[in-house]
């Protein structure tokens, strides 16, 4: 684990330096200047427009920094397909203020990385969903966005191979739970379908994410609800329907545009129900 740990650190390191030379460097400087900007705000002792400053009882104030603090840690990763043509047109769409959208991460065909955010910053990826009792995934998760138009493209061994890297690396360094490897779908039904037929089993196999073995499918048992099933995924079940959908893209991978659960598809969401008991 310690030799893939750095060979995958290595690799991250050896693509974002050949990233400084590139054309997209110009855009260097708008990082680090909005980088400062927020360092700025975690400076000022006490902090400005908060709490004591903000609250007009300035005869019982006091400002005491304690030293039990921290920055953001990472809970989840959510897996997005860009649904563009090349690595290049996505982070154009990444570098515009006007599309207001963002990752952490993008893994290239080719099996490239290129990293567009600190891990600790809080990236527009997610959008508006719930995962749980998450309603802010931008929040607590790190997005990562695989070079692939959604309708055509296959999902290269390569391209697949670097992402696992990655994953083991941000498991490993931010102690994400097997469980919190979920698609953009998964806490979005009504609004996406991505990544769309990816290869959820090879991930889940290296652990991340869950999935399940076809011998050991049974029935569920009398009384066991699709909808309760899916809550305890993690799923928001308030359109059932759409969780449904967004449950068969993940897990059935055909038949997606129904809402309908076959006897075999109940089967594999009462196995997939029966890991997060």
């Amino acid at each position: 684990m310690r030799v893939l740990l750095l060979a995958a650190s290595l690799s991250l390191t050896l693509v974002l330096l050949s990233c400084s030379g590139s054309k997209y460097y110009v855009d260097g400087p708008s990082y680090k200047q909005k980088a400062r900007e927020y360092a700025g705000v975690y400076r000022q002792v006490p902090p400005e427009n908060q709490g004591l400053t903000a609250v007009d009882i300035t005869d019982r104030k006091m400002w005491v920094g304690t030293v039990n603090f921290g920055i953001r840690k990472p809970n989840y990763v959510v897996l997005h397909h860009t649904a563009q043509d090349s690595v290049a047109q996505t982070i154009r769409t990444f570098l515009s203020l006007k599309r207001e959208v963002s990752a952490h991460y993008i893994v290239g065909r080719d099996g490239s990385i290129v990293q567009m955010a600190n891990d600790y910053f809080r990236a527009d990826h997610a959008g508006v969903g719930k995962w749980g009792n998450d309603t802010d995934l931008n929040s607590s998760s790190i997005g990562i966005e695989l070079d692939n138009n959604g309708t055509t493209d296959a999902w290269p061994e390569v391209q697949i191979a670097t992402l696992i890297q990655l994953l083991n690396y941000l498991k490993s360094t931010y102690n994400i739970p097997q469980a919190n490897f979920i698609a953009h779908a998964d806490l979005a039904p009504t609004r996406k379908v991505d990544p769309h037929h990816f290869p959820w089993k090879s991930i889940a196999d290296k652990g991340f994410g869950y999935w399940y073995k076809e011998d050991e499918l049974v029935t569920p048992p009398v009384g066991f609800e699709s909808k309760i099933g899916l809550k305890v995924i993690g799923y928001d079940v308030s359109n059932l329907d759409a969780a449904i959908k967004a449950f068969k893209i993940h897990y059935i991978q055909e038949n997606e545009e129904s809402a309908e659960l076959t006897e075999h598809d109940l089967s594999i969401l009462y196995a997939i129900y029966r890991k997060f008991l």
